[in-house]
């Protein structure tokens, strides 16, 4: 099998998790990365450049990674597909639904892979919760809850790994709680409605670091996420908190380390201990090699990952006008005209 030759696109704070996870995925090899500061992208690859062009212009290459900040994306993402390089880019996808579209559609028009690198979904807990709900051990789902904390965002000096977070206008659902929106998606398909109540509690940011959202889907079935980041659950809580779905014959939760229970009693325990959470970095990586590999559809293409975006776009404007929003679906979002 001949290796992928990969470059990283952005070698900050969650790079390194992609990195490390890249190192341990068979038939893949980092070959380059790129970033402004030099001396990072140096302990990323051995081969490093300040700026994409200049790396262009040595490297051959099977995909990029793209892990730079959400501003960045539709520009590297029109450069790789400009390339025709297959792309797996960090969410959030963009700033907003306009530029979210218009990244799909330029990958589109250049028959460009392009994947979000959506993780949560891929943390093993919740593979695991799906089958079981499929499996019928709940019966009917009935409702469902996740709950996502994290003591980080308390102080004069909140979110020290990723310091930028306090700039933010949009902070908790854009940059945290789009998780459990994407996994409520996977685990009980598409969202139809949600109603926010958001609330800023620390004062020294300039977006929101609370939030609860009320969730309706197209089965009809309802949920709750609710979330915040001044408190542990648990020492350290690979889910970033806890979820649970009720169902007409029992109750399925994910506790704060990550195991999995039945009306209580164990199912799985967690022993995924290396990488980031539950090893999702690893394994979302994985999926995207392996859909390169066959021209396979990715679970999160850009294309499907509009209707997550949608819902946190949604989100905003259902807590700045205090009624419930509906979600837009694929079907309804009208197609852009690249030039236009």
């Amino acid at each position: 099998m001949t290796p992928l030759r990969g470059a990283v696109v952005g070698c900050g704070f969650f790079a390194q998790f992609h990195l490390d996870a890249w190192r341990r995925i068979d038939g893949v090899q980092i070959v380059a990365a790129c970033d402004p500061d030099l001396e990072r992208a140096r302990a990323a690859a051995t081969r490093a450049y300040r700026t994409w062009d200049e790396m262009l212009a040595v490297e051959s290459l099977d995909f990029v990674d793209i892990v730079t900040r959400p501003d960045t994306h539709l520009a590297f993402v029109e450069m790789a597909a400009a390339a025709k390089l297959p792309i797996i880019c960090q969410k959030p996808m963009a700033p907003s639904l306009a530029d979210a579209r218009r990244m799909t559609a330029i990958a589109a028009q250049a028959n460009v892979p392009l994947m979000i690198h959506e993780n949560w979904r891929w943390q093993p807990w919740y593979r695991l919760l799906r089958e079981r709900i499929a499996a019928g051990d709940i019966g009917q789902p009935v409702t469902y809850r996740f709950r996502i904390r994290r003591r980080d965002g308390h102080g004069h000096a909140p979110y020290s790994a990723q310091p930028y977070f306090r700039e933010m206008p949009r902070l908790l659902i854009y940059e945290t709680l789009v998780h459990p929106l994407d996994t409520a998606r996977f685990l009980f398909g598409e969202l139809h409605a949600v109603t926010a109540l958001t609330r800023r509690l620390n004062p020294v940011i300039a977006g929101e670091d609370f939030a609860q959202l009320l969730t309706l889907h197209h089965s009809g079935l309802g949920g709750i996420v609710d979330g915040n980041r001044f408190l542990d659950l648990a020492a350290s809580s690979p889910p970033l908190g806890d979820a649970e779905v009720e169902g007409d014959a029992g109750i399925l939760s994910v506790n704060a380390a990550g195991d999995l229970l039945r009306n209580g009693k164990l199912l799985w325990r967690n022993t995924v201990h290396h990488g980031y959470r539950g090893d999702s970095v690893r394994a979302t990586q994985q999926h995207f090699v392996d859909c390169l590999r066959r021209g396979a559809p990715f679970e999160t293409s850009a294309h499907d990952y509009l209707n997550t975006f949608a819902a946190v776009e949604a989100a905003y404007e259902s807590a700045a006008t205090g009624k419930t929003l509906a979600i837009p679906t694929l079907e309804d979002t009208p197609q852009i005209i690249l030039g236009a």
